[in-house]
């Protein structure tokens, strides 16, 4: 690629574009930089707010062109690397969501979040395979798979992509489907995140006949960290599909947003998800319950458009690492797990959540039309995330290479929607390990076929 100064001398066509192109100077550059990822942030040479595919297709050809850095941001959430000069493109004005109730699908733009997406799908009584936080970026989670929160009942996000619209590295705008092009069709659903095939300016998706579920938090102290693993470990064998759950550990921050019984302290989350009725959820979790008293419970009926409250997670811009591992079909051994809660909890070098999530079901299947999704037999997902005030705590990064060192004799892979920051690349296997080696091999060759310039990295 070409060096930075020689970047800053190649002027922006900026009149072919619809939307803004900002430098450096501007006063809304940083601003357009600036996502949820507050750790670090890009620093390109041009930013381009793009308004349509369009403007995609400007950017892109202007950096093969050039031979410049080039990089794509919707939310910022998942931002590993930091672009350092280059061209920026920032996708979140093209937020566009259209639904088509017959068809049970929707069609989004790149710079859609989850919370557009549910709103407008509600209004039909619909729902899309979401995470757990609707500030997320809906494209760039369903490239990487997406593990929703009925992901165990329908299978991962990418699962239920219909069509792709692609900008590749010749500055060409494919519409990719099962017909017309396979193999990127194959690529791009769960492999599409971080390989480095092009920018998807829209996805067509469908949506599932969900208007309400039953689920929500139970809170316990972190005391009782250890029985609640356990007792989730055997409860997790006995439920259906229907049921999505997961168990987090952490130091909830001392602010006053939160009740006293809350703040500052050590906790243990059982988070649920059921697609089914009040009655039969309350029996499903009696067994959690009996684990001992709680500081907190939230489990309801509530519509789709609350789906939020399962995890609560912060909606606030703060620095972050983590990384992730799937854990083969049992969980490690109850001494490696307490092992594990000591390294992670109160004494961590810095604020750090622990969460256990329960794979298996529909996720260990493959859909009709197969994709990149790595790793489909594993039965648990370990994610490890640290909370620092900037992208650099090398304290950080030793505990989280002792845990996933703790954990990997039950290790079979990584789940690309996890990857956060530095932590994401100085776990050893963390990069590789995402796919298996056969879809490495396919993916590989693809991309030398798709980006023989290496214009977005990757794979």
């Amino acid at each position: 690629m070409a060096d930075r100064a020689a970047a800053r001398r190649v002027p922006f066509p900026a009149d072919k574009v619809r939307g803004r192109v900002l430098l450096p100077e501007d006063g809304s550059y940083s601003g357009e930089c600036s996502g949820f990822q507050a750790g670090y942030r890009h620093r390109p040479d041009v930013v381009v707010a793009a308004a349509d595919a369009d403007d995609v297709r400007t950017a892109v050809r202007h950096a093969a062109e050039h031979e410049l850095p080039f990089a794509v941001q919707a939310t910022g959430h998942g931002l590993g690397t930091a672009l350092d000069g280059g061209v920026l493109v920032s996708t979140r004005r093209m937020a566009h969501v259209q639904v088509d109730a017959a068809a049970r699908t929707a069609r989004i733009g790149a710079g859609a979040r989850w919370g557009d997406v549910i709103e407008e799908a509600a209004r039909s009584g619909l729902a899309p395979l979401s995470g757990s936080g609707p500030g997320v970026g809906a494209v760039s989670y369903t490239l990487n798979g997406g593990v929703g929160l009925l992901a165990r009942e329908f299978g991962y996000a990418a699962d239920h992509v219909r069509s792709l619209d692609v900008v590749t590295s010749d500055g060409r705008l494919r519409h990719v489907t099962p017909d017309s092009e396979p193999d990127l069709f194959w690529a791009l659903r769960g492999g599409g995140g971080r390989g480095g095939f092009g920018v998807v300016t829209e996805l067509e998706i469908g949506l599932l006949p969900v208007e309400r579920f039953y689920g929500g938090q139970l809170i316990f102290d972190g005391a009782l960290a250890g029985d609640v693993v356990e007792a989730w470990r055997a409860w997790t064998a006995t439920v259906p599909e229907e049921l999505t759950s997961s168990v987090t550990m952490l130091v909830f921050p001392d602010v006053p947003a939160l009740p006293d019984r809350l703040r500052g302290r050590y906790a243990a989350q059982v988070q649920i998800a059921y697609d089914g009725g009040r009655a039969e959820g309350e029996r499903l979790v009696e067994p959690l319950r009996a684990v001992g008293p709680r500081l907190d419970e939230t489990l309801r009926t509530m519509p789709y458009t609350e789906s939020a409250g399962v995890y609560n997670e912060p909606g606030m811009p703060h620095g972050y690492q983590g990384a992730n591992v799937l854990l083969g079909g049992e969980l490690p051994d109850r001494e490696v797990l307490r092992s594990v809660l000591e390294l992670t909890g109160p004494g961590a070098p810095s604020m750090t959540v622990l969460s256990l999530r329960h794979m298996g079901g529909a996720l260990g299947r493959e859909p009709e039309v197969p994709g990149a999704v790595g790793h489909r037999d594993a039965g648990h997902l370990m994610v490890l995330l640290s909370v620092t005030e900037d992208a650099a705590s090398p304290e950080a990064d030793a505990m989280h290479e002792r845990v996933f060192g703790l954990v990997e004799p039950w290790t079979v892979g990584t789940n690309s929607n996890f990857l956060y920051g530095r932590a994401s690349r100085a776990v050893p296997g963390v990069g590789p390990a995402v796919h298996g080696s056969e879809q490495r091999r396919r993916l590989r060759g693809l991309k030398a076929l798709v980006d023989p310039v290496n214009l977005f990295g990757g794979i």
